[in-house]
């Protein structure tokens, strides 16, 4: 399996030389944590026994949310929160896609749109909840940005993981979509969606005082918005790519005469397609869906935000009411825990007792004229 350190070792400062000056400080610090993550380059840790006092230097890990050996366990542990907080009732997943005429302009001014695409969703989905005829409160929302087409081709857009629910703190109701003739796959009309978040977001881009680009902004903008359950698969889709990078490993298939080829699945066809590139165009395409440096690519909203603790606890007392004990959430559930190190001569737990160890690198030998040694 070709590795993506590997290619960046290989072509790492052919991108620096060709993209360095346009590259963010976030995706030089990603290029090089990537390069070194649990490699003898990068620094170790030591870990000793605690029955048989064995001890041992391990890597580390680089630890970067984009590094596909990483962040395993935090998405898991995302998952694992996001699944506690479920509450009675089906689930949508809705997806906000910024039109190709303004993704230039979001890419050169990459921290400010990707947050004004993130609030303009949830200013529309609040919208529309506190304007529908059974819902009529105030909604909870589960929202992921993502960057990347399956191609890797830039293609900003927000997922967001919606029950058919809302809350009404001042009447002390909790109201969930019934079911009708269209049955549980319906809550809000797509288009209806689509034009309420073109008005929001251009009204966000002309706030910050941001010119608009000179081919005509179109009219018809793509939401999406599908029923998805109970919403568990719909968190385990977007934990799946909030901490593990844009592709995985086993999809780079060739590195051969300077160029990569890479295996993506076509969303329309749901087949495998190919795609090579050079091996400098290869990086880019991944290196480009490094967020800026402090950038929550996952945020929550309404009553599912961390800081709303009066209305989880209405909410749990309302779920009560109406579901009884089995659909009441109130105490989180065990989480898993982290895996442990194990000793290879004992099988005991192993304790880190010193990190950040610098790698032992051998100074370059010298040589007078001769073709010697120097002392």
């Amino acid at each position: 399996m070709i590795t993506l350190a590997t290619l960046i070792e290989r072509f790492g400062q052919a991108f620096l030389a060709q993209y360095g000056a346009s590259a963010l400080p976030s995706q030089r610090q990603a290029l090089n944590a990537m390069k070194n993550c649990r490699s003898v380059l990068g620094p170790g840790m030591l870990a000793q026994c605690g029955d048989c006092g064995e001890q041992r230097v391990v890597p580390h890990s680089c630890g970067h949310r984009n590094c596909p050996h990483c962040q395993h366990f935090e998405s898991q542990r995302w998952i694992e929160r996001q699944t506690q907080a479920l509450v009675p009732g089906s689930y949508f997943l809705i997806t906000f896609t910024v039109p190709a005429e303004l993704r230039t302009l979001v890419w050169q001014h990459q921290r400010l749109l990707y947050a004004a695409s993130m609030e303009c969703a949830w200013e529309t989905l609040r919208t529309f909840s506190q304007n529908h005829r059974q819902l009529q409160g105030s909604a909870g929302a589960v929202a992921v940005l993502h960057t990347h087409s399956r191609k890797l081709d830039f293609h900003p857009h927000v997922h967001v993981a919606m029950p058919a629910a809302a809350l009404d703190a001042d009447k002390g109701l909790w109201r969930s979509l019934r079911k009708t003739s269209k049955g549980d796959g319906y809550l809000f009309n797509h288009k209806a969606l689509a034009q309420v978040f073109r008005a929001k977001f251009l009204a966000a881009v002309a706030q910050v005082g941001l010119p608009l680009p000179p081919d005509a902004v179109p009219d018809a903008w793509v939401v999406d918005c599908k029923s998805v359950g109970d919403g568990q698969k719909a968190l385990v889709y977007l934990g799946r790519y909030l901490y593990r990078g844009v592709i995985q490993e086993k999809d780079i298939l060739r590195c051969e005469n300077g160029r990569v080829t890479y295996r993506w699945r076509d969303s329309k066809t749901k087949k495998s397609a190919q795609r090579t590139v050079s091996g400098v165009e290869f990086l880019r395409l991944v290196l480009q869906h490094v967020l800026p440096k402090g950038f929550r690519r996952a945020r929550n909203y309404g009553f599912l935000h961390p800081n709303s603790k009066r209305l989880i606890a209405l909410l749990r007392l309302l779920v009560f009411k109406t579901c009884g004990k089995a659909c009441a959430r109130s105490a989180p559930a065990t989480q898993t825990e982290r895996p442990k190190l194990l000793c290879r001569c004992c099988g005991a737990v192993m304790a880190i007792v010193r990190r950040r160890i610098l790698p032992v690198i051998a100074p370059p030998v010298q040589c007078n004229g001769e073709g010697f040694a120097a002392n």
